[in-house]
């Protein structure tokens, strides 16, 4: 984890991060309609992305490919860089002047893989990551976001109780050491119903500087 200094996080560049079953996902979309309403150039994206190791990663958390936790750690970490620093990625979109919206970051890593495998391997390979400009936190507990996650089709890996109760933990060690090292963190109440957490969302994106209203026409 980077030491307490704001220059290193990337502007324009919002997380969002919690427990599966949380709504990260479903709230993307709706920040995106938020954003187009306002006129605010945007990019949505997701970790782990549809690169080839982002794929890998989707298949191993689905259970389709066996792999250690380590290697699963390491090719998380590929596919963020990747993500970050390639063609197209979320560094170039955002000096582009484009809001970029990521559905997980470097935390999921620290809380998932910090907890299958050992903390000290998550921690090193992510150290270098910048971080964000904002990372919204979505808190749940996980007896509730596992009811959610239970209507969906297909299980992964992690999506049983026990292991998000023990990840609950490690994303509280993570937040806490990321505050400590600078990173700009707002938790909201992810427990309310899909608009009110929306309004939520709304109300910290305004505060952290992005006109959600649209603007007036010109005469």
């Amino acid at each position: 984890m980077h030491s307490k200094n704001t220059d290193l996080s990337i502007k324009n560049f919002i997380v969002l991060e919690g427990l599966d079953g949380a709504g990260t996902t479903t709230q993307t979309g709706r920040i995106a309609s938020l954003f187009a309403q306002a006129y605010i150039p945007h990019e949505i994206t997701a970790e782990p992305t549809q690169s080839p190791a982002g794929n890998l990663a989707r298949k191993i958390l689905r259970g389709e490919i066996e792999a250690e936790p380590e290697t699963l750690a390491y090719v998380f970490a590929a596919d963020r860089n990747q993500h970050l620093y390639g063609r197209g990625g979320i560094l170039e979109q955002c000096r582009a002047g484009k809001v970029v919206v990521c559905d997980r970051y470097v935390l999921s890593s620290l809380a998932y893989q910090g907890m299958a495998c050992n903390s000290d391997l998550p921690a090193r390979l992510n150290a270098d990551f910048p971080p964000p400009q904002l990372t919204i936190f979505f808190r749940i507990r996980p007896e509730l976001a596992m009811e959610r996650v239970s209507a969906r089709n297909h299980l992964e890996i992690f999506e049983k109780l026990t292991f998000q109760q023990k990840i609950a933990k490690k994303y509280d060690e993570a937040l806490e050491n990321a505050a400590k090292a600078g990173w700009k963190i707002v938790e909201i109440d992810a427990e309310r119903d899909i608009k009110s957490v929306t309004d939520q969302i709304a109300a910290v994106l305004t505060q952290a500087g992005l006109p959600l209203e649209p603007p007036e026409p010109k005469e």
